[in-house]
């Protein structure tokens, strides 16, 4: 994938602010890159204006570009309405893996003792979402029914991805489905994380229940995990493993569209937190997320000078923070604008330094 194109899909409140910030981070006289970032206006109101083309435009733009970054959203609850661009975004970019990543924070206790990042890594479509319901029968006779699906495909890109994301960051790939109560339909993400360990045998690998994942992860202190996951079970996976970092202000979340190698072909980067509605138009919002999202992209590219702006960008962020640079949400008094200057100033540096070895 060339970095040289990003698409930017823009978004609402918050989101959108962040999403600006981190566009500074992106500009060639940081990065050393020329980027081009054509945009699309994702908000509600031009959804609704639009019927929701411009989610197709977007999603058919970042299919040809391959580097997608997204802002927060709002998402409607009536019925009937435009709904969420999620769904059309991961259908029409051909989404298969959905991977968002915990990591501690400098001056931020986690819980449960967990300092190592953990990665989970689930399926993008399929499960439980978008499953057949009905129900009949009346009174306390009543019976609902679902009818859920999986793909051996889309199980064979969640193994082989988690265990090429192991292999890079030197993680152990662990957890699992509940593959022993339901061998068929669970077990089929079991049998494909199987093979993928017999493909990677230099990976550590440790499977267990989804259940004993998410006891275990409390007592996790040691290596970094990757852990592969049904779409259903990593939505909620994610929603405790971020947190046990004490904040989700330093995870991104990627969607990501594979070749017929498994190689990513597409993917679609943003930050995990919402529109904060409350915090829109303070500039005190924290824009490290965000900015992590754009260099996880870059980190992706197949290009050196991308790859290396993506190494900086990370380090200047995660070491403003560590320095006392910090927005409030982690205790400090920097505002939104403030800290992306600083990871400017930083990245600037780093790749000053690193240009004359």
């Amino acid at each position: 994938m060339d970095a040289r194109a990003i698409v930017v899909l823009e978004g609402d409140e918050t989101g959108q602010e962040l999403l600006e910030e981190a566009l500074r981070v992106l500009a060639e006289d940081v990065v050393g890159l020329p980027i081009e970032l054509p945009r699309f206006d994702l908000s509600l109101t031009h959804r609704r204006a639009t019927q929701n083309q411009v989610v197709h435009d977007a999603a058919a733009a970042i299919r040809e570009h391959g580097l997608g970054l997204k802002a927060a959203t709002i998402t409607p609850e009536v019925a009937g309405d435009v709904g969420s661009p999620n769904r059309i975004l991961r259908e029409e970019i051909g989404g298969q893996v959905i991977v968002r990543t915990g990591r501690r924070l400098p001056g931020v206790i986690p819980l449960g003792g967990v300092h190592a990042p953990i990665s989970v890594v689930r399926m993008a479509v399929g499960d439980a979402y978008g499953a057949e319901e009905w129900r009949e029968g009346e009174g306390d006779d009543e019976v609902a029914f679902r009818t859920e699906r999986i793909e051996r495909r889309i199980c064979h890109a969640v193994a082989e991805f988690a265990f090429r994301q192991a292999e890079r960051t030197g993680a152990k790939v662990f957890g699992g489905p509940k593959y022993t109560v339901s061998p068929v339909y669970e077990g089929m993400l079991k049998e494909e994380m199987d093979a993928a360990a017999e493909r990677h045998p230099e990976v550590r690998y440790e499977p267990q229940l989804i259940d004993a994942t998410f006891a275990l992860l409390l007592q996790s202190s040691g290596a970094p995990l990757v852990i592969p996951s049904l779409n259903r079970d990593g939505d909620i996976l994610s929603d405790l493993v971020l947190p046990l970092f004490g904040s989700i202000a330093g995870s991104e979340s990627l969607l990501v569209a594979f070749d017929e190698d498994f190689v990513p072909r597409a993917l679609m980067a943003e930050a995990a937190h919402g529109t904060a509605p409350s915090l829109y138009g303070k500039n005190v919002a924290n824009p490290l997320a965000m900015i992590l999202a754009a260099a996880a992209l870059l980190g992706h590219a197949d290009d050196e000078t991308a790859q290396r702006a993506s190494r900086a960008i990370r380090e200047a962020s995660l070491e403003a923070v560590a320095e006392g640079v910090k927005t409030a949400d982690l205790g400090g008094h920097t505002g939104s604008s403030e800290f992306t200057d600083e990871v400017i100033r930083r990245t600037r540096q780093k790749l000053e330094v690193w240009s004359t070895l």
